[in-house]
Protein backbone atom coordinates (compact mmCIF):
# COMPACT_ATOMS: atom_id res chain seq x y z
CA UNK A 1 0.00 0.00 0.00
CA UNK A 2 1.15 3.55 -0.71
CA UNK A 3 -0.59 6.75 0.36
CA UNK A 4 0.22 10.33 -0.61
CA UNK A 5 -1.41 12.77 1.81
CA UNK A 6 -5.05 11.60 1.87
CA UNK A 7 -4.88 9.77 -1.45
CA UNK A 8 -4.31 6.00 -1.44
CA UNK A 9 -2.38 5.54 -4.67
CA UNK A 10 -1.88 1.78 -4.30
CA UNK A 11 -4.27 -0.29 -2.21
CA UNK A 12 -3.75 -4.01 -1.68
CA UNK A 13 -2.44 -4.64 -5.16
CA UNK A 14 -1.04 -8.16 -5.71
CA UNK A 15 1.10 -8.32 -8.87
CA UNK A 16 3.32 -11.14 -10.11
CA UNK A 17 5.41 -11.30 -13.28
CA UNK A 18 6.65 -14.77 -14.18
CA UNK A 19 9.93 -15.49 -16.01
CA UNK A 20 9.78 -14.90 -19.78
CA UNK A 21 6.36 -13.27 -19.45
CA UNK A 22 5.09 -9.91 -20.70
CA UNK A 23 2.58 -8.29 -18.36
CA UNK A 24 0.75 -5.14 -19.44
CA UNK A 25 -0.38 -2.83 -16.64
CA UNK A 26 -3.40 -0.80 -17.76
CA UNK A 27 -5.39 1.90 -16.05
CA UNK A 28 -6.65 5.48 -16.45
CA UNK A 29 -4.57 8.45 -15.38
CA UNK A 30 -4.17 8.46 -11.61
CA UNK A 31 -5.01 4.76 -11.24
CA UNK A 32 -1.70 3.96 -9.53
CA UNK A 33 0.30 2.49 -12.41
CA UNK A 34 3.35 4.73 -12.06
CA UNK A 35 3.48 4.40 -8.27
CA UNK A 36 3.24 0.62 -8.55
CA UNK A 37 6.10 0.45 -11.04
CA UNK A 38 8.23 2.92 -9.06
CA UNK A 39 7.86 0.77 -5.94
CA UNK A 40 9.01 -2.26 -7.95
CA UNK A 41 11.98 -0.27 -9.26
CA UNK A 42 12.94 0.82 -5.75
CA UNK A 43 12.35 4.53 -6.31
CA UNK A 44 9.37 4.65 -3.92
CA UNK A 45 9.13 2.87 -0.58
CA UNK A 46 5.74 1.25 0.17
CA UNK A 47 3.95 2.24 3.38
CA UNK A 48 3.00 -1.39 4.01
CA UNK A 49 3.11 -4.72 2.25
CA UNK A 50 6.00 -6.56 0.59
CA UNK A 51 7.70 -5.90 -2.72
CA UNK A 52 10.16 -8.43 -4.10
CA UNK A 53 11.96 -8.12 -7.41
CA UNK A 54 13.98 -11.16 -8.48
CA UNK A 55 13.67 -12.30 -4.87
CA UNK A 56 15.19 -9.08 -3.49
CA UNK A 57 13.89 -5.98 -1.71
CA UNK A 58 14.22 -3.21 -4.35
CA UNK A 59 14.85 -0.59 -1.64
CA UNK A 60 17.12 -2.43 0.82
CA UNK A 61 18.93 -4.28 -1.99
CA UNK A 62 18.81 -1.44 -4.51
CA UNK A 63 22.28 -2.00 -5.93
CA UNK A 64 21.80 -5.72 -6.51
CA UNK A 65 18.34 -5.21 -8.02
CA UNK A 66 19.32 -2.42 -10.40
CA UNK A 67 22.22 -4.48 -11.72
CA UNK A 68 19.69 -7.05 -12.94
CA UNK A 69 16.83 -4.90 -14.24
CA UNK A 70 16.31 -2.40 -17.04
CA UNK A 71 14.18 0.71 -16.66
CA UNK A 72 12.74 2.73 -19.52
CA UNK A 73 11.36 6.03 -18.31
CA UNK A 74 8.82 7.88 -20.45
CA UNK A 75 10.61 11.16 -19.73
CA UNK A 76 13.81 9.75 -21.18
CA UNK A 77 16.07 9.98 -18.12
CA UNK A 78 19.11 11.08 -20.17
CA UNK A 79 21.39 14.02 -19.53
CA UNK A 80 20.13 16.78 -21.89
CA UNK A 81 23.64 17.82 -22.94
CA UNK A 82 24.96 14.33 -23.63
CA UNK A 83 25.19 12.88 -27.11
CA UNK A 84 23.11 9.79 -27.85
CA UNK A 85 26.12 7.50 -28.17
CA UNK A 86 27.76 8.93 -25.06
CA UNK A 87 24.64 8.32 -23.00
CA UNK A 88 24.36 4.72 -24.09
CA UNK A 89 28.08 4.11 -23.55
CA UNK A 90 27.77 5.52 -20.03
CA UNK A 91 24.88 3.21 -19.14
CA UNK A 92 26.71 0.24 -20.68
CA UNK A 93 29.76 1.00 -18.53
CA UNK A 94 27.73 0.22 -15.39
CA UNK A 95 27.10 -3.35 -16.57
CA UNK A 96 29.47 -6.29 -16.20
CA UNK A 97 28.44 -7.80 -19.55
CA UNK A 98 26.64 -5.20 -21.67
CA UNK A 99 25.34 -5.56 -25.17
CA UNK A 100 27.37 -3.86 -27.86
CA UNK A 101 26.15 -0.22 -27.83
CA UNK A 102 26.91 0.21 -31.53
CA UNK A 103 24.83 -2.85 -32.41
CA UNK A 104 21.97 -1.58 -30.26
CA UNK A 105 22.07 1.87 -31.88
CA UNK A 106 21.95 0.24 -35.32
CA UNK A 107 19.10 -2.05 -34.29
CA UNK A 108 17.02 0.89 -33.09
CA UNK A 109 17.75 3.11 -36.08
CA UNK A 110 19.94 5.52 -34.10
CA UNK A 111 23.30 4.90 -35.78
CA UNK A 112 23.25 8.25 -37.59
CA UNK A 113 22.29 10.03 -34.35
CA UNK A 114 25.23 8.78 -32.27
CA UNK A 115 26.80 12.27 -32.06
CA UNK A 116 23.52 14.18 -31.79
CA UNK A 117 22.89 15.86 -28.41
CA UNK A 118 19.97 14.31 -26.58
CA UNK A 119 17.99 17.57 -26.50
CA UNK A 120 18.18 17.76 -30.32
CA UNK A 121 16.80 14.28 -30.87
CA UNK A 122 13.18 13.99 -31.94
CA UNK A 123 10.67 12.65 -29.43
CA UNK A 124 10.68 9.27 -31.14
CA UNK A 125 14.48 9.12 -31.15
CA UNK A 126 14.56 9.98 -27.45
CA UNK A 127 12.11 7.14 -26.80
CA UNK A 128 14.29 4.68 -28.72
CA UNK A 129 17.41 5.82 -26.90
CA UNK A 130 15.63 5.35 -23.58
CA UNK A 131 14.74 1.81 -24.64
CA UNK A 132 18.35 1.17 -25.64
CA UNK A 133 19.52 2.33 -22.21
CA UNK A 134 17.04 -0.07 -20.57
CA UNK A 135 18.29 -3.04 -22.61
CA UNK A 136 22.04 -2.51 -22.90
CA UNK A 137 22.82 -4.15 -19.55
CA UNK A 138 21.24 -7.52 -20.51
CA UNK A 139 18.52 -7.28 -17.81
CA UNK A 140 16.52 -10.21 -16.47
CA UNK A 141 13.49 -7.97 -15.93
CA UNK A 142 12.57 -4.82 -17.86
CA UNK A 143 10.17 -2.06 -16.86
CA UNK A 144 8.81 -0.19 -19.88
CA UNK A 145 6.74 2.95 -19.35
CA UNK A 146 4.72 3.77 -22.48
CA UNK A 147 7.46 2.31 -24.71
CA UNK A 148 5.90 3.40 -28.03
CA UNK A 149 4.61 6.85 -27.04
CA UNK A 150 5.39 9.30 -29.82
CA UNK A 151 6.75 6.68 -32.21
CA UNK A 152 5.79 6.35 -35.86
CA UNK A 153 4.37 3.11 -37.23
CA UNK A 154 7.74 1.69 -38.29
CA UNK A 155 9.43 2.41 -34.96
CA UNK A 156 6.43 1.10 -33.05
CA UNK A 157 6.62 -2.22 -34.93
CA UNK A 158 10.34 -2.41 -34.21
CA UNK A 159 9.74 -1.98 -30.47
CA UNK A 160 7.04 -4.68 -30.57
CA UNK A 161 9.52 -7.05 -32.22
CA UNK A 162 12.17 -6.26 -29.60
CA UNK A 163 9.75 -6.95 -26.76
CA UNK A 164 8.82 -10.27 -28.33
CA UNK A 165 12.53 -11.09 -28.70
CA UNK A 166 13.09 -10.30 -25.01
CA UNK A 167 10.37 -12.77 -24.05
CA UNK A 168 11.91 -15.47 -26.28
CA UNK A 169 15.26 -14.85 -24.58
CA UNK A 170 13.69 -15.46 -21.15
CA UNK A 171 13.44 -11.82 -20.07
CA UNK A 172 10.40 -10.73 -18.05
CA UNK A 173 8.70 -7.49 -19.08
CA UNK A 174 6.32 -5.23 -17.17
CA UNK A 175 4.97 -2.50 -19.41
CA UNK A 176 2.46 0.28 -19.01
CA UNK A 177 0.54 1.49 -22.03
CA UNK A 178 -2.60 3.37 -22.98
CA UNK A 179 -2.78 1.55 -26.32
CA UNK A 180 -5.26 -1.31 -26.13
CA UNK A 181 -4.06 -2.95 -29.36
CA UNK A 182 -0.50 -2.86 -28.07
CA UNK A 183 -1.52 -4.57 -24.82
CA UNK A 184 -3.46 -7.29 -26.67
CA UNK A 185 -0.66 -7.86 -29.17
CA UNK A 186 2.25 -8.04 -26.70
CA UNK A 187 0.98 -9.21 -23.34
CA UNK A 188 0.74 -12.75 -22.02
CA UNK A 189 -1.28 -11.30 -19.14
CA UNK A 190 -3.23 -8.08 -18.63
CA UNK A 191 -3.68 -6.34 -15.30
CA UNK A 192 -6.21 -3.48 -15.20
CA UNK A 193 -6.04 -1.29 -12.11
CA UNK A 194 -8.17 1.59 -10.89
CA UNK A 195 -7.95 3.61 -7.69
CA UNK A 196 -4.88 1.60 -6.71
CA UNK A 197 -6.51 -1.85 -6.90
CA UNK A 198 -6.76 -4.58 -9.51
CA UNK A 199 -10.17 -4.67 -11.18
CA UNK A 200 -9.39 -7.37 -13.77
CA UNK A 201 -6.52 -9.65 -14.72
CA UNK A 202 -5.87 -12.62 -16.96
CA UNK A 203 -4.86 -13.41 -20.51
CA UNK A 204 -6.23 -11.06 -23.18
CA UNK A 205 -8.76 -13.74 -24.19
CA UNK A 206 -9.89 -14.24 -20.60
CA UNK A 207 -10.31 -10.53 -19.91
CA UNK A 208 -12.27 -9.82 -23.09
CA UNK A 209 -14.55 -12.86 -22.78
CA UNK A 210 -15.82 -12.21 -19.23
CA UNK A 211 -19.41 -11.02 -19.26
CA UNK A 212 -19.67 -11.54 -23.02
CA UNK A 213 -21.28 -14.97 -23.01
CA UNK A 214 -24.14 -15.19 -25.49
CA UNK A 215 -23.04 -12.11 -27.40
CA UNK A 216 -21.99 -11.50 -30.98
CA UNK A 217 -20.39 -8.16 -31.84
CA UNK A 218 -19.66 -6.94 -35.31
CA UNK A 219 -18.31 -3.83 -36.94
CA UNK A 220 -19.94 -2.62 -40.15
CA UNK A 221 -21.09 0.69 -41.66
CA UNK A 222 -23.03 2.82 -39.20
CA UNK A 223 -26.78 3.27 -39.34
CA UNK A 224 -27.82 -0.12 -40.73
CA UNK A 225 -31.48 -1.09 -40.25
CA UNK A 226 -31.43 -3.85 -37.61
CA UNK A 227 -35.13 -4.73 -37.89
CA UNK A 228 -34.72 -7.24 -40.75
CA UNK A 229 -32.08 -9.10 -38.75
CA UNK A 230 -34.21 -9.10 -35.58
CA UNK A 231 -37.12 -10.64 -37.53
CA UNK A 232 -34.99 -13.56 -38.79
CA UNK A 233 -33.66 -14.49 -35.34
CA UNK A 234 -35.55 -16.68 -32.83
CA UNK A 235 -37.62 -15.12 -30.06
CA UNK A 236 -35.62 -13.75 -27.17
CA UNK A 237 -32.75 -12.34 -29.22
CA UNK A 238 -31.84 -8.66 -28.93
CA UNK A 239 -30.20 -6.68 -31.74
CA UNK A 240 -28.94 -3.14 -31.32
CA UNK A 241 -26.38 -0.71 -32.68
CA UNK A 242 -24.44 -0.15 -29.45
CA UNK A 243 -22.26 2.54 -31.00
CA UNK A 244 -21.72 4.03 -34.44
CA UNK A 245 -20.90 1.06 -36.66
CA UNK A 246 -20.84 -1.42 -33.74
CA UNK A 247 -23.70 -3.93 -33.53
CA UNK A 248 -24.56 -6.28 -30.67
CA UNK A 249 -26.59 -9.48 -31.01
CA UNK A 250 -27.53 -11.11 -27.69
CA UNK A 251 -28.85 -14.67 -27.37
CA UNK A 252 -27.59 -18.26 -27.81
CA UNK A 253 -25.02 -17.85 -30.58
CA UNK A 254 -24.64 -20.78 -32.97
CA UNK A 255 -23.55 -21.14 -36.63
CA UNK A 256 -27.07 -20.39 -37.89
CA UNK A 257 -27.11 -17.06 -36.04
CA UNK A 258 -23.71 -16.13 -37.49
CA UNK A 259 -24.98 -17.05 -40.96
CA UNK A 260 -28.10 -14.89 -40.44
CA UNK A 261 -25.93 -11.92 -39.48
CA UNK A 262 -23.75 -12.40 -42.55
CA UNK A 263 -26.82 -12.66 -44.82
CA UNK A 264 -28.32 -9.52 -43.29
CA UNK A 265 -25.17 -7.55 -44.10
CA UNK A 266 -24.97 -9.04 -47.58
CA UNK A 267 -28.57 -8.02 -48.30
CA UNK A 268 -27.67 -4.45 -47.31
CA UNK A 269 -24.42 -4.57 -49.32
CA UNK A 270 -22.60 -3.82 -46.06
CA UNK A 271 -19.11 -5.19 -45.46
CA UNK A 272 -18.35 -6.67 -42.02
CA UNK A 273 -14.90 -5.49 -40.94
CA UNK A 274 -14.83 -7.35 -37.61
CA UNK A 275 -16.91 -10.01 -35.86
CA UNK A 276 -16.47 -11.48 -32.38
CA UNK A 277 -18.43 -14.20 -30.61
CA UNK A 278 -18.49 -14.27 -26.79
CA UNK A 279 -15.78 -11.62 -26.74
CA UNK A 280 -15.68 -7.88 -26.28
CA UNK A 281 -12.97 -5.46 -27.33
CA UNK A 282 -10.40 -4.68 -24.67
CA UNK A 283 -11.42 -1.03 -24.90
CA UNK A 284 -15.03 -1.95 -24.08
CA UNK A 285 -13.89 -3.90 -21.01
CA UNK A 286 -11.51 -1.15 -19.94
CA UNK A 287 -14.18 1.57 -20.13
CA UNK A 288 -16.76 -0.59 -18.38
CA UNK A 289 -14.41 -1.20 -15.46
CA UNK A 290 -12.83 2.25 -15.13
CA UNK A 291 -15.58 4.56 -16.44
CA UNK A 292 -15.76 6.96 -19.33
CA UNK A 293 -15.08 10.23 -17.53
CA UNK A 294 -11.91 12.11 -18.47
CA UNK A 295 -9.27 12.18 -15.73
CA UNK A 296 -6.39 14.53 -15.21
Amino acid sequence: MKTFDAVRAVDGLDLTVEPAQVVALLGPNGAGKTTTVEMCEGFVRPDSGTVRVLGLDPVADAGAVRARIGVMLQGGGAYPGSRAGEMLDLVAAYSADPLDPDWLLRSLGLEDSRRTPYRRLSGGQQQRLSLACALVGRPELVFLDEPTAGLDAQARLLVWELIDALRRDGVSVLLTTHLMDEAEELADRLVIIDHGSIVASGTPAEVTSRGAEGQLRLTAPAGLDTEPLARTLPDGFRVAESGPGTYLVEGPIDPKVVASVASWCADLDALISDIRVDQRSLEDVFLELTGRELRG
